[in-house]
C-alpha cells in the first residue's frame, strides 16, 4: 500500500501548495492595498513591487515550513534556488505572453491565463524537485 500512501502524501502536498499560494496572494494584495490606500504611495507600480516582495517572501516561507517541510537545510541555499527559479519562471511568463500577444496577435488575457497555468505547474515542480528536494538515500552495503 505504499503507492496509496504516496498518492495521499502527494495530494496533501498539492493541497498545501494551493493554500500557500492563496495565502501569498492575499499578503501581496493586502500589502498592495495598504501601500496605496493607507500609505498613499503615488505609484501603483512601486506599491506592487513592495507588495510582491512580501508575497514572494510569504510563498518562500510557506513552501519551506508548510508545503514541503524542509527547514533542515540552510535557508540561504533554499532562498537562492527559490529566487533563481522564480526569476526563470517570470522570464518564461513574459516570453509566453510576448509570443502569444505580440507575435501571434492573440488576446493577451488568454495568453496571461496560459502563462499563469504554466507558471503554477512549473513552480510546484521546480520547488519540489530543485528548491526543497530531499537528497536520495544512500544505499547501504
Amino acid at each position: 500500500m505504499a503507492t496509496a500512501a504516496g498518492a495521499r502524501s502527494e495530494a496533501g502536498q498539492v493541497a498545501r501548495y494551493v493554500v500557500n499560494g492563496l495565502a501569498a496572494t492575499a499578503v501581496h494584495y493586502g500589502v498592495l492595498t495598504f501601500c496605496l490606500e493607507i500609505l498613499r504611495l503615488p505609484s501603483a507600480g512601486l506599491a506592487n513591487l513592495v507588495a510582491a516582495a512580501f508575497g514572494i517572501a510569504t510563498s518562500f516561507l510557506g513552501s519551506r515550513y508548510f508545503v514541503f517541510r524542509r527547514p533542515d537545510e540552510p535557508i540561504g541555499a533554499q532562498a537562492a534556488r527559490f529566487g533563481a527559479l522564480y526569476a526563470a519562471i517570470a522570464c518564461l511568463h513574459a516570453l509566453v505572453l510576448a509570443l502569444w500577444t505580440d507575435y501571434l496577435g492573440l488576446d493577451y488575457r488568454w495568453g496571461f491565463l496560459l502563462a499563469t497555468f504554466l507558471q503554477v505547474g512549473l513552480s510546484y515542480w521546480g520547488n519540489k524537485r530543485l528548491v526543497f528536494h530531499r537528497p536520495a538515500a544512500k544505499a547501504q552495503p
